[in-house]
């Protein structure tokens, strides 16, 4: 019985090569016994249930199902059976699934800091152009931190805005693609993760305030009369 368990290997098996049908079906089509003629001679083979295969649909509960079923053939009173799991192949799943996550994690991480370097650079552009308008605020009584906030401000509404646009268009795409995939009779499959909507809009907020934070301080940090004086 192939699944949960202690150890073991499926190495040696070839599902290919394989035809499964229902265990009913098999007694009413081939009945209690299989006969095999070979050179003139009967092979007579007892149809007997040797060995069942479970498959579980999330790869997070094939150890947890396979103490279910330890417990349950438990109550059996005889040491006559199993249970396997495919350790090799769970292991190399979950490798296979780590590798990918941190493969993800390094292409999120190189576009979120390309997009934030470009930020950075519209507002360093925002705060030569409006360096007048900074030093007429610093004179009109507005403090380092007001002006500090202000760019913070404007940086975060700049990237929240892409988050939220973001995550429109990638809803979008989940309840539409599906469907034009449909009409052409073939299947797609997708499923929405809420948390993940909600994580891109932090990480949007966060790169507005880490990459908006420097071009802030630099508005806030000019001379008051320099900036009066720029032109």
């Amino acid at each position: 019985m192939p699944t949960g368990g202690t150890g073991g290997t499926q190495a040696a098996e070839d599902y290919n090569h394989d035809v499964y049908i229902p265990l009913e079906t098999c007694r009413v089509r081939f009945g209690e016994q299989i006969i095999i003629r070979q050179s003139g001679s009967f092979n007579r083979e007892q149809v007997e249930l040797s060995q069942i295969t479970l498959t579980v649909s999330d790869i997070d509960h094939v150890r947890p199902t396979g103490d279910v079923v330890r417990d349950i053939l438990g109550r059996h009173g005889q040491a006559d059976w199993a249970v396997t799991v495919p350790l090799d192949r769970l292991e190399e799943a979950e490798r296979a699934k780590r590798r990918y996550q941190a493969l993800l994690v390094l292409i999120a991480s190189i576009s979120l800091i390309v997009g934030g370097i470009g930020i950075m650079n519209i507002m360093l552009a925002t705060v030569t152009e409006r360096t007048r308008e900074i030093g007429i605020r610093r004179a009109l009584g507005a403090k380092r931190r007001d002006i500090t906030m202000q760019f913070l401000i404007e940086a975060v509404v700049q990237t929240s805005l892409g988050g939220l646009l973001g995550a429109v268009f990638g809803l979008g795409i989940v309840f539409t693609v599906p469907k034009v995939v449909s009409m052409f009779g073939g299947a797609l499959p997708a499923k929405v993760h809420v948390p993940a909507i909600f994580l891109s809009l932090v990480v949007a907020v966060t790169v507005g305030v880490l990459f908006g934070w420097y071009p802030a301080r630099r508005a806030a940090l000019l001379d008051p009369i320099e900036a009066l004086r720029h032109e």
